[in-house]
């Protein structure tokens, strides 16, 4: 079966409205020049050029594996146990140097080469958390200090792997959309595998750029909206600053590979919290969240979602209180 994008796949309608948007704000009307609308101008920029070479290389990844990888080889090298295929795709997570723009596109193309789902949601989940890049950063972020790199690695693998496990006695297939449910069965015997991976390419990004454009723009609108005051509000409370950074984290959409930074920057808080900021922003924030619902559908977007940021605080205040 070979994959072919739409006409006008919703990604590309918001990537187009998006690009009218930026090409406004970059222009010279007075309003403009306003410090708030700057300071927005500015973060939503950052977002996307920080996050726009991850989903490249997810977007190449999922391309390449479409069209060059056989079809067979991913059941063949995972368990055939589905509950052994999770822990083991949540560890292979460290082999793709990205970001979670990177991971979306990678594992939406190994649910269509026949991996099961939650092996799938696993390697989505751990990817932008535990590869070396990030916990390289990390180690940077807070030198002297392994314990927290430990903790990151410990608590993104936990979460990863308890939500595959989840999506194995509770997921349903139909909250997946019915293109994903259809088995891309591999390279089409006689056609080209350069314009499969050109096809592929061309609609995973328009799909997921759009996205990825339009969590940007959310999460500006926050950190814009929100004053300082609010967030030395809450770090006075162990638990709340856990629960408070953990939002933080959503709304900010803070690449993972960058995020360990600003949690070393917010020292008014715990440092359970800012292991939660680390452990729930690769999996859970506003552009992912947008990311997911245009790559798997909306229906299962905001079930995941929000189980996997339940999870994921769990796990980083059980990981922080037993070694931070």
């Amino acid at each position: 079966m070979r994959r072919r994008p739409g006409p006008w796949p919703l990604g590309a309608a918001v990537l187009l409205a998006a690009g009218a948007t930026a090409l406004l704000l970059l222009g010279g009307a007075g309003w403009l020049d306003r410090p708030a609308v700057g300071a927005w101008r500015t973060v939503c920029l950052a977002i996307v050029v920080q996050a726009i070479p991850f989903l490249v290389l997810g977007t190449v990844l999922s391309g390449a594996i479409n069209a060059f990888v056989p079809s067979d080889l991913f059941t063949r090298v995972l368990p055939k146990r589905a509950a052994l295929a999770v822990p083991v795709a949540g560890v292979a997570g460290a082999v793709l140097p990205g970001c979670e723009c990177a991971s979306v596109p990678v594992a939406h193309s190994l649910i269509r080469r026949g991996v099961t789902p939650a092996a799938a949601f696993a390697f989505l989940l751990s990817a932008p958390a535990i590869n070396p890049v990030v916990l390289t950063a990390t180690a940077v972020a807070f030198p002297g200090n392994p314990a927290m790199i430990a903790a990151r690695l410990l608590a993104s693998l936990g979460t990863a792997a308890v939500m595959g496990w989840l999506w194995l006695w509770r997921g349903e297939e139909k909250w997946l959309r019915p293109a994903l449910r259809r088995r891309h069965t591999g390279h089409t015997h006689g056609g080209s595998r350069w314009r499969e991976f050109r096809t592929g390419f061309q609609y995973d990004f328009l799909q997921a750029g759009g996205f990825l454009v339009l969590g940007a723009m959310a999460a500006a609108t926050f950190n814009v909206a929100v004053p300082r005051a609010v967030l030395d509000a809450f770090s006075g409370t162990p638990w709340l600053s856990v629960l408070f950074l953990a939002g933080l984290a959503v709304l900010l959409a803070v690449c993972s590979e960058a995020d360990a930074f600003v949690a070393a920057s917010l020292t008014g808080f715990s440092p359970t919290a800012r292991l939660a900021f680390m452990v729930v922003g690769p999996m859970v924030d506003l552009k992912l969240i947008a990311l997911q619902a245009g790559t798997f559908g909306r229906a299962f977007a905001w079930r995941f979602c929000t189980a996997t940021t339940v999870v994921a605080v769990a796990a980083s205040a059980l990981t922080g209180g037993a070694l931070l």
